[in-house]
C-alpha cells in the first residue's frame, strides 16, 4: 500500500553529516543510513514525503537563513538531483501525478525562525516549493511561542501576515509545536491547517500532543493530523512503544470525527527512539498489516495517503 509521511528530519541530518569533515566526499553513502534513505522509502512503498527545513535554535539570527538555504541546496542536490525517480512537488496537482516507481518529495519549514520578520523571505521559501509552514518549533519566535515557551503566547501580527501568506499561495499552516493560544488563532484564519506530526493528548498527556478540542477543531476546518511515530509522543513517560500502542491514537482521533483526516507524519531522521517494529520507512508494511486487523482496506489507504490527496490546498 502507498504511503505519504508528512514530517522528516532528513535535511538537518544531511546538513549536520556533511559539516564532519570525514564526510565531505561521501555524504551520498552517509544518506543511505538514513530512516528515509531512497531505498528505504521504496521499500515501505513511500509515495511522497515531505523533508522539513529546520533550524537549530541556539543558532544566530544572522546564520539562520543560510542554514535554510543550504539545507534546501541539499534536498535539491542529495534528494532530488541524484535520484531521477524522485520528483519535487512544487504544486498540489503534482502529488496526484506521480507515476508507478517515482516518489515525490514536498519541502516543508518547521520554524519561521529562518524568514525573521521579512514576508519576502517567505515567498522566497515558496518559490523554491516550500509547501508547508510550520510557525514555531518549541521556541518562540517573531510569530508566535512553540510548546516549550512557558509565556504560551498567540499569534503576533506578523504570524497573522505569514498564515494569510500561506493561505494565498495555497501552501499548509502547520500547526505541530504550536502553543495552544497560537493553535487557535490559527484556526480562526487558516485555510489550510495540518498537524504534520502530533498524536491525541488524550492518550498521551504531552505538551506535543493535542488536545481532543484542537482535533475537533481541526477537522471541522478539513484540516489534518498526521501521527508521529515519537514513543514518548505516543506512550507517556516512555522510551519505547509498540504499533498497537500507536493505533490507540488513530482510534481515539477516529472517534473524534477524523477517520478521513489522519495520516502519518513519522518525524524519522529526527526521532532516536522508536516504535518496535516502525524503525525507519521500510518498515511501514509492519503498520499497514496491523492496521488492516481492525479497520478495512479502504479506511487504511485512507491513513496511508486518500486522505492527504483528498485534503489538498486547492
Amino acid at each position: 500500500m502507498k504511503i505519504i509521511d508528512t514530517h522528516c528530519d532528513a535535511l538537518l541530518k544531511l546538513q549536520m553529516e556533511q559539516a564532519k569533515p570525514s564526510n565531505k566526499a561521501s555524504i551520498s553513502r552517509v544518506a543511505d543510513t538514513f530512516d528515509t534513505s531512497i531505498n528505504k522509502l521504496k521499500q515501505g512503498n513511500v509515495m511522497i514525503q515531505f523533508y522539513a527545513i529546520f533550524i537549530q535554535p541556539e543558532l544566530s539570527s544572522d546564520q539562520k537563513w543560510q542554514y535554510a538555504l543550504e539545507q534546501i541546496d541539499l534536498f535539491y542536490r542529495e534528494i532530488v538531483g541524484k535520484h531521477p525517480e524522485v520528483k519535487h512537488i512544487t504544486n498540489w496537482q503534482e502529488a496526484q501525478q506521480l507515476e508507478a516507481g517515482e516518489i515525490g518529495a514536498v519541502l516543508t519549514l518547521e520554524g519561521a525562525d529562518a524568514i525573521g520578520n521579512s514576508p519576502v523571505k517567505l515567498r522566497h521559501l515558496y518559490r523554491l516549493g516550500v509547501r508547508s509552514v510550520g510557525l514555531t518549533w518549541n521556541n518562540a519566535n517573531l510569530c508566535a511561542d512553540g510548546v516549550g515557551e512557558p509565556r504560551g503566547g498567540g499569534l503576533t501580527l506578523f504570524g497573522k501576515e505569514v498564515v494569510a501568506l500561506n493561505n494565498e499561495y495555497h501552501v499548509f499552516t502547520d500547526v505541530s509545536h504550536l502553543s495552544v493560544a497560537g493553535f487557535w488563532d490559527v484556526m480562526e484564519i487558516a485555510k489550510y491547517p495540518l498537524a504534520s506530526h502530533s498524536n491525541a493528548r488524550a492518550i498521551c498527556e504531552h505538551p506535543r500532543n493535542l488536545y481532543d478540542e484542537q482535533a475537533k477543531a481541526i477537522f471541522a476546518k478539513a484540516g489534518l493530523i498526521h501521527i508521529v511515530f515519537y514513543p514518548p509522543f505516543i506512550k507517556e513517560g516512555k522510551k519505547t512503544a509498540t504499533i498497537t500502542d500507536l493505533i490507540k491514537h488513530i482510534d481515539h482521533l477516529c472517534g473524534l470525527g477524523g477517520e478521513k483526516q489522519i495520516g502519518f507524519g513519522s518525524d524519522f531522521d529526527g526521532i532516536n527512539q522508536f516504535v518496535t517494529g516502525l524503525e525507519d520507512a521500510s518498515k511501514y508494511p509492519n503498520l499497514i498489516n496491523e492496521l488492516l486487523k481492525y479497520y478495512s482496506e479502504e479506511q487504511v489507504k485512507g491513513f496511508a495517503y486518500q486522505n492527504l490527496l483528498t485534503h489538498l490546498p486547492k
